[in-house]
């Protein structure tokens, strides 16, 4: 038998909750709109940091992000090429960022020339679920190469967020997969959830995806 000791499970996430609520007010006072992006490893986070970030400057917005990685900074060099405020925040062995990570990784930013911040988490679709970090909304990415069942098979992570992407649309034939399928799987699980379908490669769906954002 499992023992289970709830206290200590409710402790951790009050804690990490009081952080995320300072992160969400030190975001506030610097007008900083901070977005979490979800997902798992090569679902196309860095790659929609990437796609979106020069749209949002086009609207006349400053873009900053954190890199999360469990290790190594491959993400983090990406976004940086964009030349674009960036931090690199490894989680050594942890799977998820929690709100103390990223209240260090703002410690590192200039958040006074940063109007948009993506927050992109550890490639994983559970661990993330439970710990908020102080975003104002949470975008998760799936990609077609995933299965159409990689929404059913992670329906917490999609009950809580506002945003979904189903990302690689271009991939959905070779390999099968239902992408009306994944996209009510989505609308199953939150009723509310925005959903947008995404070719990376073309920019399709980018402009849509944006606005609902920023909305």
């Amino acid at each position: 038998m499992h023992h289970i000791d709830v206290h200590v499970e409710k402790d951790i996430y009050d804690v990490n909750n009081r952080i995320a609520d300072a992160n969400a007010n030190l975001l506030k006072e610097h007008g900083v709109r901070a977005f979490d992006l979800l997902g798992a490893i090569g679902s196309g986070k860095t790659a929609t940091i990437e796609r979106l970030a020069p749209l949002i400057q086009e609207r006349g917005l400053r873009v900053g992000a954190i890199a999360g990685d469990v290790y190594g900074d491959d993400d983090y060099k990406r976004i940086v090429a964009l030349k674009i405020p960036a931090y690199n925040a490894n989680t050594g062995k942890e799977c998820h960022l929690d709100a103390h990570l990223v209240e260090h990784a703002l410690e590192h930013l200039p958040l006074d020339e940063i109007d948009i911040l993506f927050i992109e988490n550890v490639g994983n679709m559970v661990c993330p679920t439970d710990f908020r970090l102080g975003a104002e909304k949470r975008i998760v990415v799936v990609s077609s190469t995933e299965g159409d069942d990689v929404v059913n098979k992670h329906p917490m992570m999609f009950r809580s967020s506002n945003i979904g992407v189903i990302n690689k649309i271009d991939l959905a034939p070779l390999i099968g997969a239902d992408l009306d399928r994944m996209e009510r799987d989505m609308h199953r699980y939150n009723p509310e959830m925005q959903v947008f379908r995404t070719n990376m490669k073309t920019g399709e769906g980018l402009n849509e995806l944006l606005d609902a954002i920023l909305a």
